[in-house]
């Protein structure tokens, strides 16, 4: 087991660990300095001093050198007041060296020794000519990091489909892969326009319910499948995961709503998708029917060879004499 703290670069976002070392009555919400690969970061804690399986542990863990101190934290603030006129600055000379990007942030660490670019572009952009520009001009290092649509959401902010503040901007911290399968799960409409974010990509909320439906599609029937109901046999025509639920179109041209528990049975036409019961039934049906195939073709032939066995020359000749003949008793 090896003890340490959570700490977040910025609010909602991915929690990394370090060594707190000595630093041991570290509370949520403190912020300290800590070692990275790029130097030095103030980072707040998510998660004071705990235990965790060396599995866990990828990479190596750097150390909390110190606590942050109130200047510290007015130098921060400082820094980060002049965010607003770096995001300025890098538009204006992006656009001065004909570059197809969208500058979309410009932060700077708690010191104010690096400046780091966020930009959104479809391709790959050749921005060595604006780096040396923006080094210049800023006094400072500059790192430029690409950014997909997601990520461009989640810095800008906004609204969703909901009425409330999106998902990655409030409380998501990582993004979770969505699939189309998940909006089929649900029984979503596969139009593009609702069910996609701000963001122009597939909702993050459609992974949420998704377990929950997986779980449920597994009691229901095939939707267009033969069930019999107590009213008699029908089809389904619709499917209420949640309210585990058909609705089946009878017979007589009523549509009926019922509960799974309800079915008594099903026929052809996909089973009712609650066991593999009726697949298997049909498949050493086939099966078996193939086995009399087999054994009717192999009398067929056994007949036939007895048959040849058992003939005389004499009679065989008379038979090719009278096919030549046209005729057909072969004794005549």
């Amino acid at each position: 087991m090896q003890t340490v703290i959570g700490a977040v670069f910025k609010p909602v976002t991915k929690v990394y660990y370090f060594d707190p070392t000595s630093l041991l009555d570290l509370m949520t919400d403190d912020f300290v300095i800590v070692d990275t690969a790029k130097g030095q970061e103030l980072v707040q804690i998510v998660q004071p001093p705990h235990s965790i399986p060396e599995e866990e542990v990828v990479g190596e863990i750097k150390q909390v050198v110190r606590r942050a101190t109130p200047w510290d934290m007015l130098e921060q603030d400082t820094w980060r007041q002049k965010e607003a006129e770096a995001l300025a600055v890098c538009r204006e000379k992006a656009a001065e060296h004909a570059l197809e990007m969208k500058v979309v942030r410009c932060e700077y660490n708690f010191d104010g020794g690096r400046l780091t670019v966020y930009f959104a572009a479809e391709d790959r952009i050749d921005f060595r000519g604006l780096v040396r520009d923006l080094a210049r001009v800023m006094q400072a290092r500059i790192e430029m990091r690409q950014i997909g649509v997601r990520d461009e959401a989640k810095i800008l902010d906004g609204v969703g489909k909901c009425g409330r503040q999106l998902c990655c901007t409030s409380w998501l911290r990582e993004f979770a892969p969505v699939s189309i399968r998940m909006a089929k799960n649900q029984q979503l409409p596969l139009n593009p326009d609702e069910i996609s974010g701000v963001c122009g990509r597939l909702l993050c909320c459609l992974s949420y319910e998704d377990p929950v439906y997986k779980e449920a599609n597994k009691k229901m029937p095939k939707l267009g499948s033969e069930v019999t109901t107590p009213q008699g046999n029908g089809r389904v025509r619709h499917l209420h995961p949640l309210k585990e639920s058909v609705t089946v179109y009878l017979q007589n041209n009523v549509m009926a709503e019922f509960t799974v528990d309800e079915l008594i049975t099903s026929k052809k036409g996909g089973g009712c998708g609650t066991c593999g019961g009726c697949t298997v039934k049909r498949r050493a049906s086939a099966e078996e029917d193939n086995e009399r195939v087999r054994a009717s073709r192999q009398a067929e032939e056994e007949e036939a060879k007895e048959s040849s066995e058992s003939t005389s020359p004499r009679d065989n000749r008379a038979r090719r004499r009278a096919r030549r003949r046209g005729g057909n008793n072969p004794g005549r």
